[in-house]
């Protein structure tokens, strides 16, 4: 954005020092040192510079063409809200960890329980009361951890049915439930 040179002059109060900005620029200087004047736009906002930090940066575009300075204002740190959420972000991370690790162990422990009551052969239509009662605790956490957001509800209706879709399959296998025959509609 060219534009011609502005008839603006002002000084600004910054927590460094007074900055004079002036008309006259010294096209022979590149680097930003004391002695420099600056040419900004009239559109320059004083209340930018009191939130943060003023850096100059100069560039010259074509041999025979004025240097162009350019003017940022950032802030003096990382926001305060920013490292907030940061923490929270952690705390978060190691709270949903320790309980998606909570339902991978109870599932196990249902899952192992199971294939050793397939494999036992035999196994009592009794011996399934202990890995429901596993399968109820594993059934809680899972819920729980669906409540809280850890996990996804799809994935904790998944996770459940898996369990019982074994339990099924266990019961099955030792003829302690018999499905009922499909019905067919025509």
């Amino acid at each position: 954005m060219a534009s011609a040179a502005v008839n603006c002059c002002f000084s600004l109060q910054s927590k460094l020092k007074t900055l004079s900005l002036q008309n006259n620029f010294n096209s022979s200087s590149y680097a930003l040192n004391p002695n420099s004047s600056l040419c900004f736009s009239n559109n320059l906002s004083h209340n930018l510079f009191c939130k943060g930090n003023l850096s100059f940066s100069t560039m010259k575009l074509k041999p025979n063409h004025r240097a162009v300075v350019v003017c940022e204002v950032a802030p003096k740190k990382k926001a305060d809200s920013a490292t907030k959420r940061a923490r929270q972000a952690e705390k978060r991370r190691i709270y949903n960890q320790a309980k998606k690790s909570e339902v991978k162990t109870r599932m196990k422990k249902v899952l192992e329980a199971l294939d050793v009551l397939r494999k036992k052969a035999d196994a009592e239509a009794e011996e399934i009361f202990s890995v429901e009662k596993l399968i109820a605790e594993a059934y809680s956490v899972i819920d729980k951890a669906v409540k809280v957001g850890t996990l996804h509800r799809n994935t904790g209706a998944r996770r459940k049915s898996r369990l019982a879709r074994r339990k099924k399959a266990v019961e099955i296998h030792h003829g302690w439930y018999a499905p009922a025959p499909a019905e067919n509609a025509a």
